[in-house]
């Protein structure tokens, strides 16, 4: 976020004052903008750029949700992470939280088939030629590859491409 700012002309009905030849309406001197204003009416307004979100962890999000709902949300964060800057820009700016990457597993002792979860506490191994199941079940995040013991099973992530 740059520290520059910008300033603008806007008049009581809330349009903006065009401040320069070029069809622009902000202008990085504050001067130029009282100018505009004194002569034509209306009020200078200073325009910020929107702070980033933070990108959290599930389990990071989880504190600043429980944070909100704390009578001292500082004290709430700063009690339950050691990244405490990060969760209170969060908290302040809002946040996303980031994406577990996904795999394909190939089980090495069924020919041409990929581990399928059947529910979140079971799997199995299934052709997939003859196996028709929903193609989510069929993708693993690192989390689960350990729950499951395919550390050693070949893998393929899973691009996302909806993004």
């Amino acid at each position: 976020m740059s520290e520059e700012k910008l300033y603008a002309v806007k008049n009581d009905e809330g349009k903006y004052w065009e401040l320069s030849s070029v069809f622009s309406s902000t202008t990085n001197s504050k001067e130029q903008a009282k100018l505009v204003a004194d002569e034509h009416g209306g009020h200078v307004v200073t325009l910020i750029e929107e702070p980033e979100k933070a990108v959290l962890t599930n389990e990071q999000a989880k504190i600043i949700e429980k944070a909100h709902n704390d009578k001292l949300p500082a004290c709430y964060i700063s009690s339950k992470s050691d990244d405490e800057e990060l969760l209170m820009k969060a908290y302040v700016n809002g946040y996303t939280v980031e994406k577990d990457k996904k795999y394909n597993v190939k089980v090495p002792y069924a020919v041409n088939s990929y581990f399928k979860k059947i529910d979140a506490n079971d799997c199995i191994a299934g052709d997939t030629f003859y196996v028709d199941l929903d193609e989510d079940l069929a993708q693993f995040t690192e989390s689960e590859i350990e729950q499951y013991g395919l550390q050693d099973c070949e893998r393929k992530e899973v691009t996302d491409d909806d993004d």
